[in-house]
């Protein structure tokens, strides 16, 4: 993988943040210890045991800190950050992804790590990495980790149905097509799962040719015929090669639990969840997503950042600086198939290759050619719950795609004002 493509993943983008407020608290004894609170998302479920073995060679290094993890699922992440903002007790590091850094470091809620960082930090970073977590030209957190997006299939589905495999050149039409022959509704087999959310529009707009907003920045560009078209390329599967809402019972992961049943053919999902595949009884692999006029792929990125009012900055930047960019860290990311470090050495991150599960894992450095950035504003979560908001009506018939459209560009147009 070329250097090229190493800084263009740094400019992508994913997760959630916290700080206003500390917890740090010093234990008294010789020479004193100082204990950490770290807030993440990504390690819970299948990571907290690679997460503890981060920490325990953080601690042997560093023996005079002790650093307390607490976790919590994505779809909860945000109200336990927010609850522990308001009440003045947030942890002294936090996991942060693009799109909600803006939001965070323009509050004045992270610590400017420029001040704590020693000459030449930045070199085990690709440049674009460290500069995606800067705002007015300060680095206000430390990217730690990216992921992309792609589509998983389960090839034993495929053979029995004698649908070829997905590849690389796919387009929409080739994949709604194989999802109608794959889909057995009487068996409970469904031939695709993508959910008609803000996450998969922006990207799916992108695939149509489409932009989310003007090129200043300024005003909502996606009602227009390529939203429609991304919009309806959601909402048409559900029903026919997907599950209604009725069917999935509303559960938030259901799709987890139907490709690993193996009663899911295709799922549009990112590599986090490589490790929860490693035993599930069929085969399976991965392709980059399929485009409509051009490819384009959604990639993630979490950061570190540590509070504006921690108590102990230097014990948490050098905290987050470890998490971040040690050989360890970027060692237990990559043998565990959790995410991938944007670490500048690519010896480290040839070594992803090795794993030979799945076997067709090229694609997510091959997805990095051609990225949707997500859009990102100030008030980004109410954007992007407005969109999933309007989304979710067209889905269920409550609106029309054109209407519901309508509808979220005013609603964006109004957060953007």
């Amino acid at each position: 993988m070329s250097r090229k493509i190493i800084v263009l993943v740094a400019t992508a983008l994913l997760a959630s943040a916290c700080s206003q407020g500390s917890a740090t608290r010093t234990v008294p004894g010789e020479g004193g210890r100082t204990t950490l609170r770290y807030f993440a998302f990504s390690a819970a479920p299948d990571h907290t045991a690679d997460l503890d073995r981060i920490v325990a060679a953080f601690e042997q290094a560093n023996p005079a800190i002790d650093v307390s993890v607490e976790t919590a699922p994505f779809d909860q992440y945000f109200t336990k950050l927010q609850t522990a903002i308001a009440g003045g007790t947030a942890p002294d590091t936090f996991e942060l992804n693009y799109e909600n850094f803006v939001t965070y470091a323009a509050a004045g809620s992270l610590r400017d790590l420029g001040t704590l960082a020693a000459g030449g930090d930045g070199a085990k970073y690709a440049t674009a990495s460290l500069d995606a977590f800067k705002h007015g030209g300060r680095q206000f957190a430390l990217p730690a980790s990216f992921s992309t997006v792609v589509l998983f299939y389960n090839k034993d589905l495929f053979d029995k149905a004698g649908v070829k495999p997905p590849t690389a050149d796919w387009t929409w039409a080739d994949e709604q097509a194989a999802a109608e022959r794959l889909t057995d509704r009487k068996a409970g087999v469904y031939g695709d799962y993508q959910p008609v959310q803000f996450f998969e529009f922006y990207k799916t707009l992108k695939q149509a040719g489409g932009e989310f907003l003007t090129a200043d920045g300024g005003k909502s560009a996606f009602d227009s015929p390529a939203g429609i078209k991304a919009a309806t390329w959601l909402v048409s599967k559900i029903g026919t090669t997907m599950p209604t809402e009725a069917e999935t019972g509303g559960a938030a992961d259901y799709d987890t639990g139907l490709f690993k049943s193996g009663k899911l053919a295709m799922w549009h999902n990112g590599i986090w969840q490589f490790a929860g595949l490693k035993d599930v009884p069929f085969t399976w692999d991965v392709v980059v997503e399929p485009g409509d006029r051009t490819k384009a792929s959604a990639v993630f990125h979490n950061a570190v950042a540590v509070s504006a009012t921690t108590r102990n900055a230097e014990a948490a930047y050098a905290w987050a600086r470890f998490l971040s960019s040690s050989d360890v860290a970027a060692k237990t990311r990559i043998d565990s198939s959790w995410e991938l470090p944007p670490v500048s050495d690519q010896k480290l991150l040839a070594g992803y290759l090795k794993d030979p599960k799945p076997a067709g894992r090229q694609a997510v450095f091959d997805s990095l050619t051609s990225i949707a950035l997500p859009p990102v504003i100030k008030r980004q979560q109410e954007m992007q719950d407005a969109v999933t908001e309007e989304l979710s009506a067209a889905a269920s018939g409550r609106a029309s795609v054109e209407q519901a459209l309508k509808n979220a560009a005013a609603k964006v147009d109004a957060l953007l004002g």
